[in-house]
């Protein structure tokens, strides 16, 4: 096998950024072999641009067509664990697009079917993961150059959507269609990172204001704090509804504060540690020496492209993913704790009542609003 020949299960904002990719030659061990979409003008679009292709309607007649190797799955939340399921049952690797799922116990029912196909690759679609400042900054924080984990704080309020964005789906921004707001839809990757860099909290209490800034029943507007398992803390807001925004991780250690903006690395290194600083300095006031620069990185960002070829090389030749399938679970059960903290009016310590989530969450779908479809596609380009 040259190439992958890979589906893809819905050509709307996120799926048609891909199918552009591949057909723009960033991904050459991949090749377009079907594609499927509920919506007419969709599948039009699709045959204009692949017309030797088969189209189909619904996800399940693609998996079940025999024309694919691998599928990409890129429809509403709610469908990405019966579909990832029902395509490893009929062997094809599986990538999903995040997030994961809505719920955790939905994704687990994926990630037990995943483990029983070991022989299949099973992706996330953690683009953000490839991102340079990201990479380096774990590579700090595993090393140890930060010293023990102090605080962490992430300001990322550069989600601006318009009421318009809402109205483009009629699945969009209700909790029977989405399943949530800015945390399930523009936050997976900072919810992943957050997790991928400093390991899951133990604590969380977050404050969800639903149709805050727009005409939607879902959250936009989020403040949550952390707490980890070594008493470490953190806060973590987002919104969709401030312009300009803006988009600022620090985290803290004992070796020193690293800073990521504007896709810029600062570090202020301390000399020494700080804790043995604050036991030993005969000085009430004093600071422990530091200095501050700029961090050097590979300068690489290459996003979407580079997942697919990851998963294209791990298929064909067993190399790494840029992200397990399994692993989409862990920025997940953190959103899901601070929808259900909200919710409750209290903390909520993680592993938390899954079920009692779940229950909660289908209450509100089953009391969801009803919209119209509006046949409006977006492109992503530049969005993430």
């Amino acid at each position: 096998m040259d190439k992958i020949r890979l589906g893809i299960i819905g050509a709307g904002n996120i799926g048609s950024g891909h199918v552009g990719n591949i057909l723009a030659g960033l991904s050459p061990e991949v090749e377009i072999t079907a594609a499927a979409d509920r919506r007419a003008s969709r599948r039009e679009w699709i045959r204009e641009k692949l017309p030797q292709i088969p189209v189909f309607t619904e996800g399940s007649e693609l998996i079940a067509s025999g024309d694919c190797d691998a599928v990409i799955i890129c429809v509403p939340h709610y469908q990405h664990p019966p579909l990832a399921i029902e395509a490893m049952r009929h062997g094809l690797h599986t990538m999903v697009e995040k997030p994961a799922g809505v719920y955790t116990l939905q994704v687990r029912e994926m990630n037990e079917e995943a483990d029983r196909h070991p022989e299949l690759a099973f992706a996330m679609m953690f683009n953000q993961r490839t991102n340079c400042v990201y990479r380096k900054l774990k590579e700090m924080v595993q090393s140890g150059e930060l010293g023990e984990l102090k605080r962490v704080s992430w300001l990322i309020t550069d989600w601006y959507r318009t009421q318009m964005y809402y109205d483009s789906g009629a699945w969009r921004a209700t909790w029977s269609g989405e399943g949530g707001g800015v945390l399930l839809n523009q936050c997976p990757h900072q919810l992943d990172l957050l997790q991928w860099l400093c390991g899951l909290p133990v604590r969380v209490r977050a404050f969800c204001h639903e149709g805050k800034w727009h005409d939607i029943e879902v959250e936009d507007d989020v403040t949550a704090y952390l707490e980890f398992e070594n008493g470490a803390t953190g806060v973590f807001v987002t919104t969709t509804g401030d312009a300009p925004g803006t988009n600022r991780l620090e985290i803290t250690g004992t070796r020193g504060k690293v800073v990521c903006e504007g896709d810029v690395l600062t570090f202020s290194r301390l000399a020494v540690d700080e804790r043995s600083w604050c036991a030993s300095c005969p000085e009430g006031f004093q600071k422990p020496a530091c200095e501050t620069f700029q961090v050097e990185t590979d300068g690489l960002n290459p996003q979407h492209p580079a997942v697919i070829n990851a998963f294209a090389a791990h298929i064909l030749r067993g190399e790494p993913l840029v992200a397990d399938g399994r692993e989409g679970i862990r920025g997940l059960m953190l959103s899901n704790a601070m929808h259900l903290s909200s919710w409750l009016g209290r903390p909520v310590d993680l592993p938390f009542d899954e079920a009692a989530f779940k229950e909660m969450l289908l209450e509100r779908s089953r009391h969801s609003r009803r919209k119209e479809e509006m046949d409006i596609t977006f492109s992503t380009e530049g969005t993430y």
